[in-house]
C-alpha cells in the first residue's frame, strides 16, 4: 500500500487486448499490488472498466474513480482516450481515503449522498474542523493541492460569513453535533468567490462525534446571502430563481444518471464474460432509458435558461462548416448504430457567421440527431452549408417519412411531436433550437412533404 499522494499526472497505455503495456511508476506499482504485472491485463477493475468503455464507444471519457489499494481507497480522476487501437490513461488525484474510518449514520449518509449530488466540491473534517479530505478541484482553485490543507482548519480555505440571523450555522451544528445547511462562506485567495457549505456529522466506531462530511456549492454573487442587518433577508432554497434551480436540477440528476448509464453499458459489454442474452438486453434498455432521461434533464435546464427575460447568447465569429463537421463527428457512433451515413461538409469548406459557438453546436446536434433518429436503416443524412444573402445557413436533410404541411409549425411548439407514440425526444428540442436561433438573430425553417424526407435549415447572420 502507498500512502503518498501523487501531485503530478500519472500516465499509462492499455493495448487492444486490455493489457497495461506502459505505465508511470505509481500506476505500475498499483498494478502489481492488484496482482498484475506490466504487460498483463490491467488488474484494477474500476480503471479497466473505464478503459473498455472508452475503447468500445471510441470517445474520450473522464470520470472520478475510487480504487482499492490495500486497506485504503484511492480517489482518482481517470481520463481514458482511445488512440490507434490502444487507450491512453491520464490519472490525477491519488488521494488516500481510509474506508473504515468514521462514518455517517444511515440517515445522515443518505443526506450526504444528496449533498454530493448538488455540490461542486466535497470535504471532510475531524471534530475540530480540521481537513481530513478535500476535493482536488477545491485546492487547485486557490493554486494549492489537497495535501497542503490536510490537518489545517477549514477556515484556511473558507472565510465563514454570518447568516441573516447573525449566526454561524456550522458552529451551532458543531456544538450540537448535528447537520447544518447554507453556511455562507467565501473562498480565500480566489476573489472571494461565494459558496454555501453543508455537512452531516460523522460518528466513529465508539459512537462519538468525529467531524463532518460536507459539500460546497458555488452560488452567483447576486444570490450570496446579505450580511446580518443589511438588505433584505436571503431567500429560502424554495425561492431560488429559475437559473439556480436549473443548475441544481442539472447537478442533482446528471451525476446519478451518468453513473447508471456507465454501469449499464459496462454490463451490456460483458467485460467479465458472457451473460444470458436477456440480461445483456436489460442492461442496454437501462442505458437507453438513462440517456433519454439525461437528454430530458438537459432540455429542462435549457428551457429555464432561454425563457428568462434577460437571456442573451454571445455574438462571436464562428465557422458553420466547422460546427457541421464537429456535429457529424460527435454523432457518428449513434449514426453507425442505426446504419445511417452522415454526409458532412468537406474539410476545406468554411462559412463565417455570427453566433454563440456552444449554442450553435447545440442546435446542430439537435437537428442532426433528429435526422438520424427518423432516417431509415441504410439512409443518408446530408449536412450542407451555404450563404443565402445576409445569412449563413446549415441545411440538414434526411430520407425519412417526412412531415405533413399541417405539422410543420406545430413541431416547433413546446412539448409537441408529430407522433407522440413514436420513440423520440421530449418535444422540447426543436422549440429550444428555434428560440436559440432567433435569439441570435436567425431562425430555423423546415421544408418537407409526407414520404419525401425533411430538410431543416438553420439561418444565422453572416459575418461581414
Amino acid at each position: 500500500m502507498s500512502d503518498v499522494r501523487q501531485e503530478a499526472a500519472v500516465r499509462g497505455r492499455v493495448d487492444s487486448s486490455g493489457r497495461l503495456i506502459d505505465a508511470d511508476p505509481p500506476l505500475e506499482a498499483l498494478q502489481r499490488r492488484a496482482g498484475g504485472e506490466l504487460g498483463t491485463a490491467l488488474a484494477v477493475p474500476q480503471i479497466a472498466s473505464l478503459t473498455r468503455l472508452a475503447r468500445r464507444l471510441g470517445v474520450v471519457i473522464s470520470r472520478p474513480v475510487i480504487a482499492a489499494d490495500g486497506d485504503v481507497d484511492l480517489d482518482l480522476w481517470v481520463r481514458a482516450a482511445p488512440e490507434d487501437g490502444d487507450v491512453e490513461l491520464v490519472i490525477t488525484g491519488w488521494i488516500p481515503r481510509a474506508p473504515r474510518g468514521p462514518s455517517a449514520a444511515p440517515e445522515a449518509q443518505r443526506e450526504a449522498d444528496m449533498l454530493r449530488a448538488v455540490a461542486d466540491w466535497f470535504w471532510e473534517t475531524d471534530d475540530a474542523l480540521r481537513f481530513t479530505s478535500l476535493s482536488p478541484a477545491a485546492a487547485s482553485a486557490v493554486g494549492r493541492t489537497p495535501a497542503d490543507f490536510m490537518g489545517q482548519p477549514l477556515t484556511q480555505l473558507f472565510h465563514l460569513k454570518e447568516a441573516v440571523d447573525g449566526s454561524l450555522p456550522i458552529l451551532n451544528a458543531l456544538a450540537e453535533q448535528r447537520r447544518f445547511d447554507d453556511q455562507p462562506a467565501e473562498l480565500r485567495g480566489a476573489n472571494g468567490a461565494p459558496y454555501l457549505l453543508s455537512g452531516v456529522p460523522l460518528i466513529d466506531g465508539a459512537g462519538h462525534f468525529a467531524g463532518f462530511r460536507g459539500a460546497a456549492a458555488a452560488i452567483e454573487a447576486a444570490q450570496a446571502p446579505a450580511p446580518a442587518g443589511r438588505g433584505a433577508p436571503r431567500p429560502s432554497p424554495d425561492s431560488l430563481d429559475a437559473t439556480a434551480f436549473g443548475e441544481r436540477l442539472d447537478r442533482a440528476l446528471r451525476l446519478p444518471l451518468d453513473a447508471i448509464i456507465a454501469n449499464a453499458e459496462t454490463i451490456s459489454s460483458q467485460p467479465e464474460g458472457p451473460l444470458r442474452r436477456h440480461y445483456a438486453g436489460y442492461a442496454r434498455d437501462i442505458a437507453a432509458a438513462g440517456r433519454h432521461l439525461l437528454e430530458l434533464v438537459g432540455d429542462l435546464v435549457d428551457l429555464q435558461a432561454i425563457e428568462r427575460p434577460d437571456f442573451a447568447p454571445e455574438a462571436e465569429p464562428i465557422d458553420l462548416a466547422d460546427i457541421a463537421r464537429r456535429t457529424a463527428g460527435l454523432l457518428s457512433v449513434r449514426a453507425a448504430d442505426r446504419n445511417v451515413t452522415l454526409d458532412r461538409p468537406a474539410e476545406a469548406e468554411s462559412l463565417a457567421a455570427i453566433g454563440e459557438f456552444k449554442r450553435v453546436l447545440q442546435i446542430a446536434m439537435n437537428l442532426v440527431s433528429n435526422a438520424v433518429r427518423y432516417s431509415p436503416e441504410g439512409g443518408t443524412v446530408a449536412i450542407r452549408v451555404e450563404r443565402q444573402g445576409d445569412f449563413a445557413c446549415v441545411e440538414v436533410a434526411d430520407q425519412g417519412k417526412g412531415i405533413a404541411p399541417a405539422d410543420q409549425e406545430r413541431i416547433f411548439e413546446k412539448f409537441e411531436r408529430v407522433d407522440p407514440d413514436e420513440p423520440g425526444g421530449s418535444g422540447l428540442g426543436l422549440y429550444i433550437a428555434r428560440r436559440l436561433a432567433r435569439a441570435m438573430g436567425g431562425d430555423i425553417v423546415v421544408r418537407s412533404a409526407t414520404g419525401e424526407g425533411a430538410r431543416f435549415t438553420l439561418r444565422l447572420p453572416a459575418a461581414p
